[in-house]
């Protein structure tokens, strides 16, 4: 372990960064719902930084998720156009507002706080709910389809642009469950392929927005990372033996607590 800290690396954030890394590759939701809350309450970091830092450790670790989808065919790049044809000017607009109101004042901190409490609120929703609201939609509409649906997905990639960049969470959870009730034809994997090469573009810009900003912290990002890649490769290669009926109730308690959480700290 010594050897890990001459290198700037710290085992308590490697050990975070595989932790979350293999629960993001069993259960797909974005690490900004674990490793955001993670940051803030268990290390004390401000909630300005933690977000600035994990907006780039989502982009490094989900380019590995788009490589992986893109080489099975599984990403719809119409769709990731659309979503960053609205999350892009968002993200930039709202980088310019915490620019000018200041990353570390009291004001920017309690909107992450509230953006971020509930985010997860919402992500914890949206993993019980996500078989119901495909089901919905399809008797909603039977034909709702790809064209009609381009307006919504601007729409939607607008919105969730903005609750990533202030707060890291969203590009998971909210971005697939909305995909889904615009696209309830399009099979599973393309749906979450799509939603996870959409989010490289995303919080690469938001996180290097935060970087410029100065909320962003380079060594804590490099000890998050060398754990999160061997973690999300262990955790894909375990969700196949995972029953999905324990680990979306268990996940969804989890961000519940968490988000309420930072709702009253």
């Amino acid at each position: 372990m010594a050897g890990l800290g001459h290198l700037g690396l710290s085992p308590a954030y490697i050990v975070s960064g595989l932790l979350v890394g293999a629960l993001v590759g069993l259960t797909g939701v974005g690490g900004g719902s674990l490793m955001t809350p993670l940051l803030v309450l268990v290390f004390g970091m401000h909630p300005a930084t933690a977000v600035g830092t994990d907006l780039l450790f989502a982009a490094v670790t989900k380019s590995v998720g788009t490589t992986i989808h893109n080489a099975g065919k599984s990403v719809d790049w119409r769709i990731v156009g659309w979503m960053a044809a609205g999350s892009i000017p968002a993200t930039v607009l709202t980088l310019i507002v915490i620019g000018e109101i200041g990353t570390t004042s009291k004001i920017v901190t309690t909107m992450i706080s509230l953006m971020l409490g509930v985010a997860l609120l919402l992500s914890a929703i949206s993993l019980i709910v996500k078989d119901r609201v495909v089901a919905f939609a399809l008797r909603r509409n039977p034909e709702y389809g790809m064209e009609t649906s381009v307006g919504l997905t601007v729409l939607v990639g607008f919105l969730v642009g903005i609750v990533v960049s202030i707060s890291s969470v969203g590009a998971g959870a909210l971005g697939t469950i909305a995909l889904l009730f615009l696209y309830p034809r399009l099979p599973m994997v393309r749906i979450v392929g799509s939603d996870i090469a959409h989010a490289v573009p995303l919080t690469l810009i938001a996180g290097i927005g935060h970087w410029y900003l100065g909320s962003v912290n380079l060594h804590l990002l490099g000890s998050l990372l060398v754990g999160s890649i061997p973690g999300i490769m262990l955790g894909s290669l375990g969700a196949r033996f995972a029953p999905e009926v324990v680990l979306k109730p268990a996940l969804s308690l989890v961000l519940a607590l968490v988000g309420l959480k930072m709702l009253v700290s």
